[in-house]
């Protein structure tokens, strides 16, 4: 279920989360995202790893963002999730970390798998 990823070029892990997420869920390069999202961040005139430039990625990508339900908020976490939707793209938050599930694997430079999700985006 929880798969190794780290596309970084430097192999670093600290403060890129969202841009390793999205990289794994477009399937383009750690570069590649921070352009997009840099470019994006300057035309909204806010940072590139700020929620709403993120966002608003994903949505010009074919993705729609779900709240998950507040029924147990600390005993579901992504790896519930994935046994929950085991197909498809998605890009979970948790409010501080970011990750990409595929086909009911997390991608992750560390294993996230306990973390407790929040939202989430769904590939169209």
């Amino acid at each position: 279920m929880y798969v190794y990823y780290n596309p970084n070029p430097l192999g670093l892990s600290v403060g890129d989360c969202t841009i390793r997420a999205i990289s794994c869920a477009l399937n383009i390069s750690w570069k590649q995202t921070y352009d997009l999202l840099a470019q994006l961040g300057y035309d909204m005139c806010d940072m590139p790893s700020s929620n709403r430039v993120w966002a608003e990625l994903l949505k010009i990508n074919g993705f729609k963002k779900y709240q998950l339900p507040d029924t147990c908020p600390s005993c579901y976490t992504i790896r519930d999730f994935c046994y929950d939707y085991p197909t498809g793209t998605y890009v979970v938050g948790t409010g501080e970390h970011v990750v990409c599930v595929i086909n009911g694997n997390y991608f992750d430079s560390w294993d996230s798998g306990n973390e407790i999700p929040i939202y989430y985006f769904e590939r169209r």
